[in-house]
C-alpha cells in the first residue's frame, strides 16, 4: 500500500510573479484538518435603534432590554420569540462607539462595525476596516468566497446613509447585494461545463476585470474630488469581484456539498411580503454556512432616517407608519407600534437561529460553531450611547450564554476584540478597544 504524506494547511501555491495562496481544505492534508469544525462569523444591522419606552408610559414591557441583569433576566414582548433559545443567546447592554458621540447620528450604520473616527488618518479614507472583514481576512482560505455582504438594498447606498455595513481595509464600502436569485446563483449555480473550459472563462474574466481596473484608474487621475469618489466606490466594487474569481479558481476541482433548495423562492423581493424576503435570505445564508462556502456573513435588515425600501415594512404589516417615523415616536401608541416591529424583527432572527441549529457540523450545530451579532448603531432617536445588542450562538467557540451583561460605557470595540479571539484570530486590537470582555459572555478569550 502507497502511503502519501500528508500535506501541512499552510501549505502555500506560488503563482505569477511570486504571488502566493493558501491551498483549499483537501483530503490530502488530513482527517484532523479536514474535521477540524469551522468558526464562523454573521453580523445583522437594523436601523433606527430598538424600543425603549418613555417610562412615564408604563409599557416597561416592550423594552427591547430585558427586565433584570444576569442570569435571571425576563425577555420582553418584543423579543418574546427568542426565548427557545435563551441558553443560546445574551443580551448585552452599555456598549458604545466613543467616536460614536462625536458624529453625526446618522452615521451609526458606517461605524457599526468599525468604531471608526469621523475621518480616517488615510488620506482620501472616510472609514476604517469592518470587524466582518478582518474575519474575512483570516478565513478566506478555507472557503470559497472571503465573504458574503447582503442588505436590504443593493450598493452602498452613500454616505451617512449608507446601504452596507462592511468595509474593506481601505475603509472602503463594500457594494451589498439583496437579490435572492443573484445570490443563489452566485453562492451555489456551479458552471457545468468542463473544469478545463470552467478555469479558461475564469481566467478571461479576471483579465477582464483587471483592464477595466487599470482603465478606470487610469481615467480617476482625471476627475474632480466629486468624481473620484463614485470611481472609488467603482474600483473597490471591482476589487471585490476579482477577489471572489480568483478565490473560485481554487475551488473548481472539489465539488459542493449536496443540499436541498427546494424550500427557496428565489423571486422573492423587497417589493413583496417582508417576512418571506427575509427569511430567504436567512435560507441562503444558513445553506451558505453548511456548506462552508463563506465564514463571513454581514446583513444590513434596515437603512437609517427612512432611507431605503424597508422603512415601509411596518404599513405592510399593518402598523400605521414608517420604521423611521415609529422610531421618533412619543405617544404611547406610537412606542407599541415601534416595539411591535422589533417583535417582528424578533421572529425573523429566531427562524434563522433555527435553521442554523437544523445543520450539522462535526461537532454540533452549525449555531454552536457560529457567532452570531445582532444590533443597532443607536438605542432611541439616534442616541449612540447603550446600544442594543444580541450575541448568538459560539458555544465551541468558548461563549457562555443566558444572560443580560452589563457595562456601563464599554467600548463596543471591546466586544469585537473578544468575537476576534473566540474566532482564534489573535488580533492584539480593534479599533478603539481597550481590551477584551472577559467577564461577559466570553468567558474563555
Amino acid at each position: 500500500m502507497i502511503t502519501r504524506p500528508k500535506l501541512d494547511r499552510r501549505t502555500l501555491l506560488k503563482g505569477l510573479a511570486g504571488v502566493t495562496v493558501s491551498l483549499p481544505l483537501l483530503d490530502a492534508m488530513g482527517k484532523d484538518v479536514a474535521e477540524k469544525p469551522p468558526r464562523r462569523f454573521c453580523a445583522m444591522y437594523t436601523a433606527n435603534g430598538m424600543s425603549l419606552p418613555n417610562p412615564k408610559h408604563e409599557i416597561d414591557e416592550w423594552s427591547w432590554f430585558p427586565k433584570k441583569e444576569g442570569a435571571e433576566f425576563e425577555f420582553g414582548k418584543s423579543t418574546e420569540p427568542l426565548r427557545p433559545f435563551r441558553e443560546q443567546l445574551s443580551f448585552l447592554g452599555g456598549l458604545h462607539h466613543p467616536n460614536g458621540t462625536k458624529a453625526d447620528p446618522h452615521m451609526c450604520s458606517d461605524m457599526w462595525l468599525t468604531g471608526a473616527p469621523l475621518h480616517n488618518p488615510k488620506p482620501g479614507a472616510f472609514n476604517s476596516v469592518g470587524l466582518d472583514q478582518i474575519v474575512a481576512l483570516h478565513t478566506k482560505q478555507y472557503c470559497r468566497q472571503p465573504s458574503l455582504v447582503l442588505s436590504i438594498d443593493a450598493g452602498v447606498g452613500f454616505l451617512s446613509r449608507t446601504g452596507t455595513i462592511s468595509y474593506n481595509l481601505d475603509g472602503k464600502p463594500i457594494p451589498a447585494e439583496n437579490n435572492p436569485r443573484r445570490v443563489f446563483d452566485r453562492l451555489f449555480r456551479g458552471d457545468r461545463s468542463s473544469q478545463a473550459v470552467q478555469r479558461e472563462q475564469l481566467k478571461r474574466r479576471i483579465r477582464l476585470v483587471d483592464a477595466v481596473a487599470d482603465n478606470a484608474r487610469s481615467l480617476n487621475r482625471q476627475l474632480g474630488q466629486s468624481d473620484r469618489e463614485k470611481m472609488d466606490q467603482y474600483l473597490t466594487s471591482l476589487d471585490e469581484i476579482e477577489g471572489r474569481l480568483v478565490a473560485s479558481e481554487k475551488w473548481i476541482d472539489i465539488p459542493l456539498k449536496p443540499q436541498d433548495y427546494s424550500h427557496l423562492n428565489l423571486d422573492a423581493t423587497t417589493e413583496g411580503e417582508p417576512r418571506e424576503y427575509y427569511r430567504n435570505m436567512f435560507d441562503l445564508i444558513a445553506l451558505a454556512f453548511d456548506a462552508d462556502i463563506t465564514r463571513s456573513v454581514t446583513f444590513m435588515l434596515n437603512r437609517e432616517d427612512g432611507m431605503g425600501i424597508s422603512d415601509t415594512f411596518p404599513l405592510k404589516m399593518g402598523l400605521s407608519r414608517t420604521h423611521h417615523n415609529l422610531s421618533h415616536a412619543e405617544d404611547k401608541e406610537g412606542q407599541i407600534e415601534f416595539a411591535k416591529y422589533d417583535l417582528f424583527l424578533s421572529e425573523q432572527i429566531a427562524y434563522f437561529m433555527n435553521r442554523l441549529t437544523q445543520f450539522r457540523d462535526v461537532n454540533g450545530s452549525v449555531l454552536d460553531n457560529t457567532i452570531v451579532l445582532y444590533g443597532s448603531g443607536a438605542s432611541t432617536t439616534h442616541n449612540p450611547l447603550n446600544l442594543p445588542t444580541l450575541i448568538a450562538g459560539g458555544a465551541n467557540m468558548g461563549l457562555s450564554h443566558g444572560k443580560y451583561w452589563v457595562a456601563q460605557h464599554t467600548p463596543m470595540s471591546n466586544v469585537y476584540l473578544s468575537i476576534l479571539r473566540s474566532m482564534q484570530i489573535e488580533e492584539a486590537s480593534f479599533s478603539d478597544s481597550s481590551g477584551v470582555v472577559r467577564d461577559s459572555v466570553f468567558t474563555k478569550v
